[in-house]
């Protein structure tokens, strides 16, 4: 939903597809990025960044990965550069695949649902009372990948890291 934001705000398309991974490019104040879509399963969307960076020669420093992450609070993002995956099995796919943890994420913290398998619940829409605020979350996301992207990771942590939107 970020990416979808993010390609929204900056006209670009996700047509680019090849076997793992749909893209879009965009211009953020004058700098060329290159939005990345897995089309595998979450818990396999290391193949995706893998295949991106080797044809690309992108290096780890400049890899965003916007996550969720059910361990925080609903709507709170945080900002962090290397680490665990923390059990997130995207992540521990990117790192597995890739060898490299080294990468920037953003996450957005959607929460638990305790009686919901986090399997089920990861799938689920927000339901209406959710909605609004989830997407207040997302266009904040969004202008934090925009601040880390123009002026450092610093800056976005600085700024962003903790903030629940509400």
């Amino acid at each position: 939903m970020v990416l979808d934001e993010l390609a929204s705000r900056h006209r670009a398309e996700f047509a680019g597809k090849k076997r793992h991974y749909a893209s879009a490019r965009m211009e953020v104040d004058g700098r060329g990025v290159l939005l990345l879509k897995p089309l595998t399963y979450m818990n396999r969307s290391g193949l995706a960044i893998k295949d991106l960076l080797y044809e690309k020669d992108i290096p780890p420093e400049r890899l965003i990965v916007v996550q969720d992450d059910m361990d925080m609070d609903p709507a709170r993002i945080k900002i962090r550069k290397g680490g665990s995956s923390g059990g997130h099995r995207g992540i521990e796919s990117i790192i597995m695949e890739t060898g490299m943890v080294d990468f920037i994420r953003l996450k957005i913290g959607i929460g638990r649902n305790p009686v919901i398998p986090p399997e089920r619940y990861v799938l689920m829409r927000f339901d209406k009372e959710e909605l609004p605020r989830f997407e207040r979350a997302i266009s904040a996301a969004a202008d934090a990948v925009r601040v880390i992207i123009t002026e450092g990771l610093q800056k976005a942590m600085n700024a962003y890291n903790n903030k629940i939107i509400e």
